[in-house]
C-alpha cells in the first residue's frame, strides 16, 4: 500500500508531463549526479519504456567531453610497491619519506 501511495504522488507531480519533458527531468537529475561525482562517467543514457516497445538513447546527451591527456602516464614496473592482493597496511604503519606542502589558489 505504501508503493501505491508513493506511486500515485510521483503521477500527482509528474503525471502530465509529456515524454520530451520527462527525458529532460531525467537528464538533469542525472546530471547533477555526474557533475557531483568524477567517477560516474561523462554520458547520460536514457531508456524510454513504452507499452509495445522500448527505446534505448545512448548517449542521450554528453555531460563533459573526456579531455586528450597531456603527457605519457605510463610508469616503470616496480614504481608502486605492492606488498600483497589481500594485505591491509595500516596508515599509521607508512613512512613519509618526502614532504611539500602547497598553496591552493
Amino acid at each position: 500500500n505504501s508503493t501505491k501511495n508513493q506511486s500515485s504522488g510521483i503521477n500527482a507531480e509528474y503525471g502530465g508531463m509529456n515524454e520530451e519533458e520527462a527525458k529532460n527531468l531525467v537528464f538533469h537529475a542525472i546530471r547533477a549526479g555526474i557533475v557531483n561525482d568524477l567517477g560516474s562517467g561523462s554520458n547520460v543514457d536514457i531508456t524510454v519504456i513504452r507499452k509495445g516497445n522500448v527505446e534505448v538513447f545512448r548517449p542521450y546527451q554528453v555531460v563533459c567531453k573526456k579531455s586528450e591527456r597531456a603527457g605519457d602516464y605510463t610508469f616503470p614496473v616496480g614504481t608502486t610497491v605492492v606488498t600483497s592482493s589481500t594485505e591491509m597496511v595500516p596508515f599509521s604503519a607508512l613512512t613519509v619519506t618526502d614532504e611539500e606542502v602547497m598553496e591552493i589558489s
